[in-house]
């Protein structure tokens, strides 16, 4: 680059790049110069309204041999990030071993604190800060991107995304610290061990959320266990005998119950002891996506975009509900094709008695499973389209919606063969047959798509560009260059839906039918032991180092997995009375028989609830914690109160 500009010559000695911007080759010098500027200059500039700081950002461009300078690394003064985590609320350890949301003021109380301790902040917690910082960077007079007129700006728009949608701004990730992933790779599936997963360690360098996630994967397995163990002499000794799955289905309703009301409970536990808990998430930021006129927050006072909640509406209930609706009609069209095809696959064994028609059996079920996973996948797409259309301000809003929308359309897309099978054609055969093939074919290829083969391209691409690195001769750091260049590369990771939404269909197929198929809860498990080994892999060799997003639970799926316990104990109980064990208890009236099992029903589901609620959601002594902490909040508060009061009465 010709020029060089003054504001990029002021960084401190010890620059430690944290995060890499990627704009697009030939972004044009005035857009770069713009943009550049907005990242380093004070707050009252270019950051967050109302905020005044005087710490800024931190950026250097990264020159290769060519010297075509559009990759930046981000970095932050020691000062810049106390602040900004004072800014986004981080909780962290005092010295009296209390957990308290740190502020700059009070910053000598905090454990292991020294003004010399650039430690005192993980990694994680520092590219989510800049994370937070470049999200909040918004358009205030500028009409369009300086240089391109075509990528129009309003007051309020949010100019990462601006660049994003109009292709300036190729990707902005955070970088991996080589030493650091290296001894959690070595801790954390380095080697086959029976043992729990480091989470505290995966914490510190992935962020809350994608611990919680590898927690919960660990839990469920584990919980699986008690149903794995009870369910192979059900497969060996009574197979075909029904009437004995009554006991299975009944401890499958109760442990459905107690392993979710556990959870919350070591949940709580890992999040206090995170910081997480204690998080404030009442006045969100607004999303990146979320575009409107420039307004006031009447909450916080500040500017931000302001969107009318009546168009929203609007959208949600006249274009995507019925987008939704006619998706789901699509999928029963297709379930019925599948039957179809059940019928020709049984008619065709019949005429030929054969291995190779006995084989045919199975086809029909094997074809399905793919196409759900296909529909399920193209699905997803359009759903996100949808929701980003929606206009969410929170990203929790938009999550919430987006995963109502997958959750309804995956619900009967995986599941609504096996309801027609129980309940219309009453085949527990046939029942037992597609649930088996639908959950292993399932297993199979989400461990394809999902790991392996991101893992091979990725070692493909790795091999190459070492080839190519080799030749490189430049003054720049050599190691950070080939680490940049590889890091961009990489596939990205998109969260922690599609890993959840997986535990979902498969907490459905245990719990749901899982009395016609004791072996679903093995093949669970198993899945469940070689998911968090590939996972581990992907997250540190396959895929770029995602933000750190601060969370206190798994959100909206703690919901959606209690509905399907509670959806499990109604399809249990239905099983339960069309066995002919049960049904030999009613040879007289059908009608007793049906008000017998809505009584049993009635009657499980108020101990899933009662249990629920004698069930604490949080240890006592964390509660104890908790209101302590509450406690001293309202005395400083009144404190605060008094001292106005007596400086006002001087007056």
């Amino acid at each position: 680059m010709a020029e060089s500009w003054p504001f990029l010559d002021t960084f401190e000695p010890d620059f430690r790049p944290l995060v890499v911007i990627e704009l697009a080759k030939g972004t044009k010098e005035e857009t770069i110069e713009w943009f550049t500027k907005r990242i380093v200059d004070k707050k009252a500039n270019g950051g967050e309204y109302n905020m005044i700081f005087c710490a800024q950002l931190l950026v250097k461009p990264l020159v290769t041999e060519s010297g075509d300078e559009h990759i930046y690394l981000i970095g932050a003064s020691h000062l810049r990030l106390l602040l900004g985590a004072e800014t986004v609320g981080l909780v962290k350890e005092c010295s009296d071993n209390s957990m308290r949301t740190f502020t700059y003021s009070s910053r000598k109380t905090f454990k292991d604190f020294a003004d010399d301790n650039h430690n005192f902040l993980t990694m994680a917690e520092c590219q989510y800060i800049i994370k937070h910082e470049l999200e909040n960077l918004r358009a205030k007079d500028e009409k369009m991107i300086p240089g391109y007129p075509q990528a129009k700006l309003y007051p309020g728009k949010s100019i990462v995304r601006r660049l994003l949608t109009s292709g300036i701004l190729v990707q902005i990730f955070p970088l991996h610290d080589r030493e650091e992933l290296k001894k959690l790779r070595h801790s954390w599936y380095g080697r086959v061990k029976v043992g729990y997963q480091p989470l505290d360690e995966i914490r510190c360098y992935f962020g809350e959320t994608i611990a919680l996630y590898f927690g919960f994967l660990e839990y469920f397995t584990f919980a699986l266990i008690p149903m794995a163990v009870i369910g192979i002499p059900y497969y060996v000794f009574a197979w075909e005998d029904y009437d004995k799955y009554v006991m299975f289905a009944t401890f499958n309703l109760l442990w459905s119950t107690v392993i979710l009301e556990v959870w919350k409970r070591i949940c709580a536990i890992m999040t206090y002891r995170w910081g997480t808990l204690l998080m404030k998430r009442q006045f969100e930021e607004p999303r990146p996506g979320f575009h409107g006129v420039l307004g006031i927050n009447p909450v916080t006072g500040r500017e931000e975009p302001v969107y009318s909640s009546i168009k929203r509406q609007i959208r949600i209930y006249l274009v995507s509900l019925p987008f939704v609706c006619l998706c789901l009609y699509f999928s029963l069209y297709v379930m019925m094709i599948y039957f179809d095809l059940e019928q020709w696959a049984l008619d065709y064994h019949e005429a030929n008695e054969s291995n190779f028609s006995s084989l045919m059996l199975f086809v029909p079920s094997i074809i399905y499973a793919i196409v759900i996973e296909i529909m399920n996948r193209i699905y997803r797409y359009a759903a996100e389209f949808l929701t980003s259309w929606e206009n969410h301000r929170l990203e929790s809003s938009y999550q919430n919606h987006l995963i109502l929308k997958v959750l309804v359309f995956n619900f009967l897309n995986c599941f609504a063969s096996l309801f027609y099978i129980a309940f219309v054609l009453f085949d527990m055969k046939l029942l037992r047959q597609s649930l088996a093939t639908l959950l292993i074919t399932s297993q199979i290829l989400n461990q394809f798509a999902e790991s392996l083969l991101p893992y091979w391209l990725q070692k493909r691409h790795k091999e190459r560009m070492k080839k190519r690195m080799c030749s490189l001769k430049t003054d720049t750091d050599l190691s950070l260059v080939e680490q940049v260049n590889l890091e961009k590369e990489m596939g990205t990771y998109f969260g922690t839906f599609d890993d959840y939404l997986e535990l979902f269909l498969q907490f459905g197929y245990v719990s749901l039918f899982s009395c016609v198929y004791p072996l679903a809860a093995v093949f669970a498990v198993l899945n469940n032991i070689t998911e968090i080994y590939s996972d581990a892999l992907k997250m540190c060799r396959v895929y770029k180092r995602p933000f750190a997003e601060p969370t206190a639970n798994i959100g909206v799926w703690q919901l959606a997995f209690e509905t399907m316990s509670v959806i499990s104990v109604v399809t249990n109980c239905i099983l339960i009375g069309m066995s002919p064990q049960v049904n030999a208890l009613f040879t007289d009236s059908k009608t007793d028989l049906i008000l017998t099992v809505a009584l049993v029903e009635h009657l499980l589901l108020a101990i899933k609830f009662i249990m629920a609620f004698v069930i604490p959601d949080k240890p006592r002594d964390i509660q104890i914690k908790l209101a302590k902490l509450e406690f001293e909040s309202l005395e400083a508060l009144k404190q605060q109160v008094r001292a106005t009061d007596v400086y006002n009465s001087e007056k």
